[in-house]
């Protein structure tokens, strides 16, 4: 009899963990970042691992820590934010990062959306953090400003990538032509290994200040920052909707005085129809103040991820479920438009 029992009680148990995982089925979502050497990519997979909800991790335990019980974000690497937005529009990923001026180009089909359109589809979740664009110069290259770089082999990163964009933006507010360059297109870290060997000039890196890459470039006495000031951000802050003059403070690299330069802000988007649920969960993870830790003592840039910024200077409209997360935070003090 009590082995009858026995047999039963652990049916009983199978039959209950067998319901608990129907009802918890796994849910991947993708987070299309940008290359291993920037600053997408390592805080897209910080941000995955606070928000993923496996079953029998412990720290998800607590409620509201991780995202919906089953789900899954992985984070994969890409050409960067034009690429994102194309792939998010057209559901080919279900999510992705990219400077808030470049969401706004996507959203009104201009600048390097003019030939796909507008992007109808992309919805933003959060603004995240902010990127300061570093233009990194060779030691040797005899470039103080942004007008020596006329004859130089200079990277603006691969097309459909973010730094590629703003590049294009800053020489054309200072009046240089890519037809005076010898233009790569290399990603950042490829971009490092050509200039150690004396094979790039310059590169404009867009990203968190300190970025590793730079730092170690810095450090061998390989290369310097020069600024981005004077009439030609002024007039490139004019032109470009979304930017923000900014200094990066002296020190921030070892034997760099402050370097004034310009920033725009990261957002996470994801297409129109992403389950509300799930937006919703993953914020209320996010921003889970038991998760603080986590993003305080990683990247640097994952440090500026606040909730109190969370929800201004968006360039997409809001998705149905972070309006919702929001709007329990007290952080919309009105219906978002559609």
């Amino acid at each position: 009899m009590r082995g009858r029992r026995t047999i039963w009680a652990l049916g009983a148990i199978l039959a209950v963990l067998a319901v608990s995982q129907a009802q918890s089925p796994r849910v991947s979502f993708e987070l299309a970042t940008g290359s291993t050497a920037g600053t997408y990519f390592p805080v897209g997979e910080l941000i995955s691992g606070i928000v993923s909800h496996p079953r029998g991790l412990a720290r998800c335990d607590a409620p509201g820590v991780c995202g919906p019980a089953g789900l899954m974000v992985s984070a994969s690497t890409s050409e960067g934010a034009v690429g994102n937005l194309l792939a998010v529009n057209e559901g080919s990923v279900d999510s992705g990062l990219a400077q808030a001026n470049i969401v706004a180009d996507a959203v009104a089909g201009q600048g390097a959306f003019r030939k796909p359109g507008r992007q109808t589809h992309v919805r933003a979740i959060a603004n995240l953090f902010p990127e300061t664009v570093q233009l990194v110069v060779a030691t040797d290259a005899h470039i103080a400003k942004v007008a020596d770089l006329r004859g130089k082999a200079v990277s603006l990163d691969v097309d459909g990538s973010g730094a590629a964009v703003i590049g294009r933006e800053i020489l054309t507010a200072y009046g240089v032509s890519e037809k005076q360059l010898k233009v790569h297109a290399s990603t950042y870290d490829v971009s490092a290994i050509l200039m150690l060997q004396g094979k790039l000039d310059a590169f404009f890196f867009e990203g968190g200040a300190p970025a590793q890459l730079v730092g170690d470039l810095v450090r061998r006495g390989v290369a310097k920052l020069i600024p981005i000031d004077g009439k030609g951000r002024r007039r490139l802050l004019a032109r470009v909707p979304g930017l923000t003059a900014v200094t990066i403070p002296a020190g921030v690299y070892p034997g760099v005085a402050a370097t004034a330069t310009i920033s725009s802000r990261t957002l996470w988007v994801v297409k129109d129809s992403a389950s509300p649920d799930v937006v919703y969960g993953i914020l209320r993870a996010l921003f889970n103040p038991a998760n603080r830790v986590l993003l305080d003592s990683s990247d640097p840039a994952a440090r500026f991820i606040r909730l109190d910024q969370a929800a201004g200077g968006l360039t997409a409209p809001l998705h149905p479920g972070a309006e919702r997360f929001y709007r329990e935070m007290g952080k919309l003090a009105a219906p978002a438009k559609h």
